[in-house]
Formats: structure tokens, sequence, C-alpha cells
């Protein structure tokens, strides 16, 4: 499955921004040119999560793993262009099938272990997954019961092999080396949306697609040869794919595996492991500067950064990490399908600016030090009219095309999703809304999700914006706010915070701690619920839908 045309194959191969090494060769590379580094370390719970001691592998022993697993899918009969699907926490193993998986040319669709037959059996069909790959049991739960369930319901799915259990062969490499060299260009994988729809989206990437992602994070986190990596997000999407996996595969240095995502462990890995890059999620790193104690006592001597996304970022937070911990924040932006926008500090230095703004990358006239800056395209239209935004100050709709971005859902206009999600000019709609902003108007800044802005009185409220501000309250463990319907003006908001320990929390804390920002009075919110915790997805976001449900809207 070829995901470009011979004429965008052709540009974006003379700019330099796609090849023709897979992720394959490049971690054959990797593990011939330092065979005895350690590749990849379990998370240290690893027997709480899936009943399996932890393992570290060096480049040599995940090589043969690898090999030994993709000799066993050929044996099972499974060709260059099937899919496989893939339902494991973060471990070595999963990594290892991810390989060998690639190593023959097959597409991997992996899924969120939280998953059940309900949303799996739906994908499965739809994708035709010939196989899939999951552990015995994964925090409690009988997945290979639900696969052998789901075996008997889908046609094409002839095979289950249960990690842990399935015996893989010892590993054939030269039948391995006489497979016709796979296609750069060819989709890797198949990472589903978290949208709205009955059935999530499918995202076809290439190789060469998760290669430029890579290639972003990797110099936006200043990486170096030989780093190691904390990856926190499960491996199923472009956090931890593009934002750990990519940047970690191009230095060929250590994958250290998390999952599910429990501070005092997190904590452990990142001192001891001597992590030089990690993401996490706003509402941990906020936190964690709230802890003065506990961060008096970790060394981030190995730290050179650490990314966050997913949510507006607080300007106090990453100041403050920057200031008095000397580390700087990656502000990163990006999705499935490509939208790649990365606020680094060679780029924004002022740490306040970094939490608040994006360059504008691949817009005519502004020049930035980012790889990432001339591989992709970006402008912003209105919302009603579809002209393009020039003047600061208009929200508008990012769109965005290049060398990160998708070629089109699968199977879309098929129950896949839109087939006009990509425009005549190449350009990918993404629904999220920004503003031209930030001095000298370099930047964007993001308003929101256009689902998500609250309308009050005719005045378009980012939640997010209000979020951010909120994390400077010290009596707020963590806060979002919300609209709410109302007769007279529309929406309201309304504030959903979880204390901190010991404090009591007033509407009038808040309004008066919002107040001090000098923003405008009709972002005040006028109620307060109060909650023992935010509902979050496991990337840390916040679920507003979820929290419209909490305040009974």
């Amino acid at each position: 499955m070829i995901l470009a045309s011979k004429a965008e194959i052709a540009a974006h191969t003379a700019a330099g921004w796609w090849g023709t090494e897979t992720t394959s060769a490049r971690f054959r590379a990797n593990a011939a040119a330092t065979p005895d580094r350690l590749a990849v370390a379990d998370p240290p719970n690893r027997e709480e999560i899936d009943g399996t001691a932890p393992k570290r592998l060096t480049y040599r022993e995940l090589q043969d793993l690898a090999d030994s697993i993709a000799t066993g899918f050929l044996d099972a009969g499974l060709k260059k262009g099937d899919v496989v699907a893939v339902q494991l926490p973060n471990t070595a193993d999963l990594v290892a099938v991810y390989f060998a998986a690639w190593r023959i040319g097959l597409i991997v669709t992996p899924f969120p272990v939280q998953w059940r037959a309900h949303e799996l059996g739906d994908v499965l069909n739809f994708v035709g997954a010939k196989a899939a790959v999951t552990a015995r049991s994964i925090r409690g739960h009988d997945h290979g019961a639900m696969f052998a369930e789901l075996k008997a319901k889908c046609p094409a799915l002839s095979h289950v092999f249960i990690s842990g259990e399935t015996a893989w062969p010892a590993a054939d490499t030269k039948r391995l080396d006489a497979l016709p060299q796979a296609d750069a260009n060819e989709a890797a994988t198949i990472c589903w949306t978290s949208g709205t729809e009955a059935r999530p989206k499918g995202v076809p990437r290439s190789h060469n697609h998760w290669m430029i992602a890579g290639v972003a994070c990797a110099d936006a986190a200043q990486l170096q040869p030989g780093d190691a990596v904390l990856n926190p997000f499960p491996l199923v999407n472009m956090a931890a794919i593009g934002g750990c996996f990519m940047p970690w595969l191009l230095t060929g240095g250590t994958l250290v595996q998390h999952h599910p995502f429990d501070l005092p462990v997190f904590l452990r890995q990142l001192v001891g492991e001597k992590i030089a890059y990690t993401v996490a999620p706003p509402a941990v790193l906020t936190m964690l500067l709230k802890e003065e104690k506990l961060m008096a006592s970790l060394d981030f001597s190995h730290v050179r950064s650490i990314g966050s996304g997913s949510a507006p970022l607080s300007p106090w937070m990453v100041k403050t990490w920057q200031e008095q911990y000397g580390l700087p924040i990656v502000n990163i932006f990006g999705s499935n399908e490509g939208t790649c926008l990365i606020s680094g500090a060679g780029d924004v230095p002022d740490p306040e600016e970094r939490a608040q703004f994006f360059p504008r990358f691949g817009v005519k006239g502004l020049q930035w030090p980012a790889k990432i800056a001339g591989a992709v395209e970006t402008k912003l239209i209105d919302l009603q009219t579809g002209e393009e935004i020039t003047k600061p100050g208009k929200p508008g709709e990012l769109l965005i095309k290049g060398a990160t971005l998708f070629a089109g859902y699968f199977r879309a206009g098929d129950g896949g999703g839109p087939a006009d999600a990509i425009d005549k000019d190449g350009f990918f709609r993404t629904g999220d809304v920004f503003e031209i902003a930030g001095p000298g108007n370099r930047y964007y800044r993001f308003v929101e999700r256009a689902k998500d802005i609250i309308i009050r009185g005719g005045m378009n409220i980012s939640p997010g914006e209000i979020d951010g501000l909120l994390a400077g309250l010290p009596k707020i463990k963590e806060a979002a706010v919300v609209g709410y319907a109302d007769p007279v003006m529309g929406e309201r908001i309304c504030a959903v915070a979880v204390p901190a320990d010991g404090e009591t929390l007033t509407l009038d804390d808040i309004r008066n701690h919002l107040a001090k920002a000098d923003i405008a009075a009709y972002k005040l919110p006028e109620r307060l619920e109060l909650a023992p915790a935010l509902p979050r997805n496991p990337l840390g976001k916040v679920l507003r839908r979820e929290l419209r449900s909490m305040i009974g809207e």
C-alpha cells in the first residue's frame, strides 16, 4: 500500500524530507552498530501488568527476538501487505512485534489495551486483520479469551498469537534476508483516531511519514546519539510512536517503557535510567512543581528536556521548570493525521511564549531553526467563509500540508471517514482553531477544537486558555472549565476543580485569581463544581464531554 503519489514522493525525496530507509532497516543498522547497547527496558512493574518478569534487551537480543517473531509470522502464512492487529502494554515484546512485522512488510494496527470486544470486533473486520498479537492477561482482563471469541466472529482473522505463550520458532535470518525489500512509502501502521464517530477513523502512515515525525521531535528535544528516552504514553498513536519511539529509533539509544502512568514508577525510571528526554501531560508537570519536597529529592542532571502537549500549557508551569530546574519544556501539538507544530527552546527561547505559541511553520517570509520548518506548509482559514486569515487575533481553522501529512483515511468514504479530509490543494483541515499572535505575528496560538469553544453572549471563549491560568492557583490540584447552557447568554462557564490537599476552594478564589491575570470579565467562571479527579484520556487530555456529564449538562 503506497501512501503517496509519484509526484509527492519525488518532491519530498528531492527536498530531503523522505528517503528510502524503512523503520526496520534503521533498526537493523542500529543493531549492527551497537549490538551490546541496551535497546529497550520494560516497566519495572511489568509483572503487575501482564504477569511477566521485566526484560532488558540489548540491540542484539531485541533483533533476535524480532527475527524469531517474524519467522513465526511467515510460518503462519502472513505475507507483505497483510494487517496484523496488536494489543499489548508498553513492553519490550511490543517493540519486538513492531520490528518483526515491518521486517516482512506487514502493516501494524495497534489498539489501546483498554479496548474491549465492542470496540475491537468492528475495527478488526473493517481493516481485515489477518492476525493478532496480544497477552493472555493485561491488568486482570483475559485478553486471550477475548481474542479467541473475536476470532470466531472475524472471518479474516486466522491467527491469534499470545505473547509469553506462543512458542516462536528459531529465527530464519536467511529466509528473512531473502524477502523483497520494502518501500519506505508503503504503509507501516494504521492507527486509530479517538473521535466521536461510531467507528474510529483509521490513519495509515508510511515509514517515511513516521521518520519525518521522529526528526521533528528529536530535533526539538535536542536528542543526541545514544540518549535514553522514557515513553509513558501507550505505543499506539502519534504521541508515543512519533514523540518517543521514532526519536529513539533515529538516535539509537535506549527506549525505557512505562505503562500505565504511575507517578512514583515514572520518577524512579526518570532518575534511575538516566533519561535524557521524556514526555508528560501538562497536569503532571504542574502537579510536580507544587510538590517542592519531592522535587528537591530528585536528580534531573541527565534530563535535557521534557515534551508536553495534548492540552494548553500553563505559562507559569513552563517558566518554573526552566528557571528553577533548568529544563526547557517542548510544547507539542500533533495528531495521527500528521499535524506537526512544535515549539522548542531553539525556536521560542522565552518559556512563557513557548507555552502559548507555536512557530508558523511553512509560512512564506518566516524562518525557523527547526528542521521540520520547511517540510510543511500551514495556514488559517475563516470558519465561515473559508478565506485565508493573515491578520492577528482572528480565530480560524488550521490547515496543513507537507511531508508529515497522511494521504487520507483508511477506506475513506466507505465508512472510514470523510473522503474530502484533504482538499484539492493538498491541505488537511485539522478541526483545530488557532489565531495569529505573539511578537511580530510570527506565531500561532491555539484557541480550541472548534466543537469545544464556549460561546457566551456571542463571544468565543477558549476553555484551554482558562485551564492554563487556573494551573497557577496554589489551592488547586487540577482544574478545567466547560460551558453550560444558559437561556440568556447561550452558555456560561463552569470550573470543575480538584482542591489541593487540605484546601478549601470557593468560586471567589477562582475569579479573584483569574482577575489578577487581567483577562476579560466575560471569561470568568460563574459556577464551581468540586471533583475528586478530572476525567482524562490515556494521554492526559481532559475529556470535556465527560465534564459536561459531571455537571449535569
